[in-house]
């Protein structure tokens, strides 16, 4: 079972830190990832496998969060076109979605990678 309250955790340290980290162009971002996963996974507990679970969620959350965001930006803009620009971005808006959800599961590997070794920490 999923604890909610670890991948949150997990989430919310690394975007402060990838905030901070913005001062240091991709370490300070990877760090975050790493150090976000890390706390999701040794929240969580549980060994290996339940760590990586947790890591990869955490790290994951963030991008699903902005890609929607960004896919709904979209979507709503084209309404100022009219009926056409309306269906063209909406459709533009749901592949741009799709797609950040595919990136967000592939950069939260490294969080997942850390989870699982926070999770090792604590059995």
């Amino acid at each position: 079972m999923t604890d909610w309250r670890a991948v949150v955790a997990g989430f919310l340290t690394a975007t402060v830190l990838g905030l901070i980290g913005l001062t240091l162009p991709g370490v300070g971002q990877l760090a975050a990832g790493l150090i976000g996963g890390f706390v999701a996974g040794y929240l969580a507990g549980g060994g290996l496998a339940r760590g990586f679970w947790h890591g990869l969620l955490a790290g994951a959350l963030g991008g699903i969060l902005v890609g929607l965001l960004i896919g709904l930006f979209v979507a709503l803009a084209g309404w100022a076109a009219g009926p056409a620009g309306g269906m063209a971005t909406g459709v533009a808006g749901i592949g741009i979605f799709g797609a950040s959800v595919l990136l967000a599961m592939l950069f939260a590997l490294e969080s997942a990678i850390a989870g699982a070794l926070g999770g090792l920490l604590n059995p």
